[in-house]
């Protein structure tokens, strides 16, 4: 008899019940990776997966909502991107279990979501998944690389935010030799405690620093504010347009829906805190300042968070482009290409639009709000549910699904008015109030500041003196 082949991480067995690898603890360590990777990057892009410039601009949005508003969007939004991203996980593990029984094989092949659409419920759904998920990370990406270059300009201001962008950008672009989510194990430990020094220090210094001199908390004052914000926040809990990546990298991928909803737990005890503190100290000032850091004063523990957040943008730029890098490799047939250095060649031309779009929006918070409402809002919200609702609608699909919804919602019953109330939510709310209220917002950054400009909310330079070294000023001269 042939000996057996071993089961690599990829294999189908890593998606049923079969018994765990026999390397002891390695069954622990992707579900602790994959723990760490979510709350890491719910603090990034949120963040999201994913908090890390999201926990800056939070404070931001408190300005525009209020402080309950702030605090129950948070909550809220919470609770629906912790269900949508539950939705993702059933329907993953039931096309990989349908997968599984067709003899496919995915040692060498990553599963991504439109490839999940497309097996579930057609090509259509397919391409429809495809354009708003490339499109969402190509501009979760671009905008790890504006906060870069927001970030680092409060430690050294001698070169302006659009040089910075080209600086980080070439960094950046160094993500093409990484080959897969898994290379990012050690990296999303790390990136979990930058992020959580970051949220800490940004409530400790906002509570010793005290509240400004005659500070306001006058929000919400106005509608396009309001849903501006509330955006901002949709966009927080909705970082997860690359779960299934993630769960593809599991051992137990079944395990995932528990451990996002810690992750999500986790994220709120550095959000609510932080921006809560922020607005508390400085109030209405966040309305001219998406910047929490550039409020506070500068110190070697502010400059330590700047440093801490660079580094996890970097992260959580590989995060965002890995899944397009995978999308661009099967486009041109180099996904299953042994060599790391053609991959990443072929990888380049996927970060050179980012690098672009970087330097031409340079809109640090608004361009969250953007995004949240018109890509997030479909990618990670209303697809999720309505695929969800269309794969189980037949009551032999209801009774052959791989996991049943668990009792506390209702069965299907209660799972399909959640989803329809995340949809009509979302698509009215996040989409429709929102998407008016940040492109609005949106352009009247593009009309105050223009495109391609040097330098997003920088201070103003003083005016020199003009009277010096001249008695009477230089008109008398």
């Amino acid at each position: 008899m042939a000996p057996r082949a071993p089961r690599s991480r990829g294999s189908p067995a890593s998606c049923g019940t079969a018994a765990p690898p026999t390397t002891p603890g390695s069954a622990v360590l992707p579900t602790s990776w994959c723990l760490i990777t979510l709350c890491c990057r719910r603090c990034e892009w949120f963040g999201s997966p994913q908090v890390a410039q999201v926990l800056l601009t939070l404070p931001y949005s408190f300005s525009q909502l209020g402080m309950l508003s702030g605090i129950l969007f948070q909550l809220f939004y919470g609770l629906m991107g912790s269900w949508t991203a539950y939705l993702i996980s059933i329907l993953y593990v039931e096309y990989r279990t349908r997968k599984e029984r067709e003899k496919a094989d995915f040692r060498n092949h990553v599963i991504q979501w439109f490839e999940v659409l497309d097996g579930l419920l057609g090509r259509h759904w397919r391409n429809v998944g495809l354009a708003f998920n490339c499109t969402f990370l190509l501009f979760g990406s671009v905008i790890q690389l504006i906060a870069c270059a927001s970030n680092i300009y409060y430690i050294n201001d001698r070169l302006d935010k659009r040089t910075w962008t080209y600086i980080f950008g070439a960094c950046c672009a160094t993500t093409v030799f990484i080959p897969s989510f898994h290379n990012y194990r050690i990296w999303s430990f790390l990136g979990l405690v930058m992020t959580t020094y970051t949220a800490w220090y940004l409530a400790v210094a906002s509570l010793l620093h005290g509240q400004v001199d005659g500070v306001k908390h006058s929000g919400p004052t106005k509608m396009v504010l309001y849903f501006t914000g509330a955006t901002n926040i949709l966009y927080t809990f909705g970082g997860h347009a690359v779960t299934v990546e993630v769960m593809h990298a599991m051992w137990r991928p079944q395990k995932f829906k528990a451990i996002y909803l810690m992750a999500t737990a986790y994220v709120l005890t550095l959000t609510l805190p932080s921006a809560a503190s922020v607005y508390w100290a400085f109030g209405d000032e966040l309305l001219t300042h998406s910047n929490a850091l550039s409020l506070l004063p500068r110190t070697p523990f502010r400059d330590a968070a700047v440093v801490l957040m660079l580094v996890h943008q970097f992260i959580t730029f590989g995060f965002a482009c890995t899944p397009l890098y995978f999308v661009w490799e099967k486009l041109i047939g180099l996904h299953d290409c042994r060599s790391l250095c053609k991959r990443a060649a072929a990888r380049l031309p996927v970060v050179v639009p980012i690098w672009f779009l970087a330097i031409v929006f340079p809109f640090f918070g608004p361009i969250n709000s953007a995004v949240g409402s018109l890509l997030v809002s479909f990618t990670v919200y209303i697809i999720p549910a309505l695929a969800h609702m269309i794969t189980y609608r037949s009551a032999h699909a209801r009774e052959s699904a791989v996991e049943q919804p668990p009792r506390f919602v209702g069965r299907w019953t209660g799972t399909y008015v959640i989803n329809a109330f995340v949809v009509v939510w979302v698509l009215v709310v996040g989409f429709g109030f929102g998407g008016w209220a940040s492109i609005t917002n949106f352009v009247r950054q593009i009309d105050t500041f223009g495109l391609f400009t040097k330098c997003y909310q920088c201070p103003t330079p003083p005016i020199p003196d003009a009277s010096w070294p001249f008695p009477g000023g230089l008109h008398n001269l």
